[in-house]
């Protein structure tokens, strides 16, 4: 039997709430992109001398808040309306992306006001990414949840192809501060898409009472679940040690290959074509399996190393197109398998357990690749994001084969 979804990759755009919310989101994460190149590359060329460990400390502090908020953030997804809760979040980050602008703009930025606001924006964002990623079932029911993300994630990749390019434009042009400031203004394409939407029209989902929106009870249901245990020791290796793209691309760009800003604004969208494409592919999907893990990590194993021995920046580019497929192949997969098999009124807590530790592990392993990319150099780092993938497909294949043995060998699997 096919994985083949019926009703074709862009299905979910049939329905108006999703077609107006992914309209608005468009806008907004090409802002995002541009103001995350903007801001490593203020850091690792402007308030530093080529200084990784402060462009993994600034990412730590925007990551952190994840894990630091964890306790919140789900119960707050579970218990508010989420599309209030979604406004809120948006306008408090489009509004610290203004503040941050004026502030390099005028020239008065400096390494501490740049962690400070990525703490504050990754507080808004700990808040924001769970009630967003659960409210895309009320957009779209069940049925198209899978479609929904996927396309979503289409969504933020076909805008990490421009975003990255366009800022390093902008830098070039008329500085790093004005890529702040339009972002900061790119908010108000997704803000304007959320007044919109159809309320009427909202697949509403059972909400956490008040006395059962514990964080706690979250965690016991995550971890009681072998399928969600062994999804949260992946993502921990891979969010840890794995994710640190803005220092594995700008340590490598400067000071393996020499690039400029433009060169490396360009390998960030090349990446993008890898995302792109792995997202378009589980679109295309009807099922989500979970030894699509086992392939993605261990594919997003083999990319790293691949990248850690590139010969040149287009061997490198290369190398950066087959990790961006299998990134979004084990983000998506992990999406959708948790939210499916998770009960609606545990969705948000279960989610915020997910980008926690797919985030929040940065918090730790960020500074740690800067580290030994300032003193190992730039390779090295990137083999430490390849030994990730490879263990987090170890721990994937354990798991499958313990599913197995206990005879669980469902659509899963």
């Amino acid at each position: 039997m096919s994985d083949t979804a019926p009703g074709g990759t862009f299905r979910s755009l049939r329905v108006y709430n999703y077609r107006v919310w992914a309209g608005g989101a468009v806008v907004s994460n090409i802002g995002t992109w541009m103001q995350r190149t903007a801001q490593d590359w203020l850091v690792l060329t402007q308030l530093t001398h080529h200084n990784a460990a402060a462009v993994g400390i600034v990412m730590g502090l925007q990551f952190g808040p994840q894990l630091l908020w964890l306790p919140w953030t789900g119960s707050a997804a579970d218990r508010f309306d989420k599309r209030r809760l979604l406004m809120l979040t948006q306008a408090v980050m489009g509004f610290l992306a203004l503040v941050l602008g004026l502030l390099t703009v005028t020239g008065q930025v400096r390494l501490w006001q740049v962690d400070v606001f990525a703490f504050l924006s990754g507080t808004a964002a700990a808040f924001d990414a769970p009630a967003r990623q659960t409210f895309v079932g009320e957009l779209v029911g069940e049925r198209d949840l899978s479609n929904a993300v996927s396309l979503n994630s289409t969504s933020f990749n076909g805008a990490r192809m421009v975003g990255p390019a366009l800022a390093g434009v902008i830098i070039a042009s008329v500085g790093t501060g004005w890529a702040f400031l339009l972002n900061g203004l790119s908010f108000i394409g997704v803000l304007f898409s959320l007044t919109l939407l159809r309320v009427g029209d909202l697949h509403g989902q059972a909400r956490a009472g008040r006395g059962k929106g514990s964080f706690a009870e979250g965690v016991r249901y995550a971890w009681n679940r072998p399928d969600l245990r062994a999804i949260l020791i992946m993502l921990s290796l891979i969010g840890t040690f794995g994710l640190n793209f803005p220092i594995f691309i700008s340590t490598m760009a400067v000071r393996v290959f020499h690039a400029d800003a433009g060169g490396y604004g360009m390998l960030s969208s090349i990446m993008a074509v890898g995302t792109m494409s792995g997202a378009l592919f589980g679109a295309s999907r009807g099922r989500v399996r979970f030894r699509s893990l086992l392939f993605g990590t261990a594919i997003f194993g083999a990319g790293c190393l691949a990248a850690a021995v590139s010969p040149g920046y287009w061997f490198f580019a290369a190398a950066l197109v087959v990790i961006g497929v299998a990134a979004l192949i084990v983000t998506n997969a992990t999406n959708s398998l948790m939210q499916l098999s998770t009960e609606p009124a545990m969705r948000g807590r279960v989610m915020a357990l997910r980008i926690g530790i797919a985030l929040g592990g940065t918090f730790v392993g960020a500074p740690m690749v800067g580290w030994v990319a300032d003193n190992w150099g730039p390779r090295w780092a990137m083999g430490v994001g390849a030994a990730s993938g490879f263990a987090a497909a170890m721990v994937v294949a354990y798991a499958m084969l313990r599913r197995m043995h206990h005879g669980l060998t469902g659509p899963a699997v």
